[in-house]
């Protein structure tokens, strides 16, 4: 029987991605979630657009019509809510660095 180092290191590219895909989901949700609170408007809406663009695009859309210092304000919050999601996240799952073969 031979080792296949090309298959593992698929196997482990594939897992790796998933993974990171799912934890970088899980914080865009969780961000919209924790800003639509911060903010005390309802997370719905918010969450629906997740799947139109990215956090960039989405934020933009949020910043439309705003005088400069609400966006500021709209923007600290938005960033906030994020921090937190990460280290809320990499709390209950653990940090989403990839794992090094040895």
């Amino acid at each position: 029987m031979v080792f296949d180092l090309r298959a593992m290191l698929l196997r482990k590219g594939e897992f790796e991605s998933a993974r990171l895909d799912d934890f970088e989901f899980r914080q865009r949700v969780r961000n919209v979630r924790l800003f639509a609170a911060r903010r005390g408007v309802d997370a719905a809406p918010l969450l629906a657009k997740i799947a139109l663009g990215d956090d960039e695009k989405l934020l933009a859309g949020l910043l439309e019509g705003l005088s400069e210092g609400e966006a500021d304000v709209l923007t600290r919050d938005w960033f906030a809510a994020r921090a937190d999601a990460y280290r809320e996240l990499v709390e209950e799952l653990g940090d989403p660095t990839p794992i090094r073969m040895a």
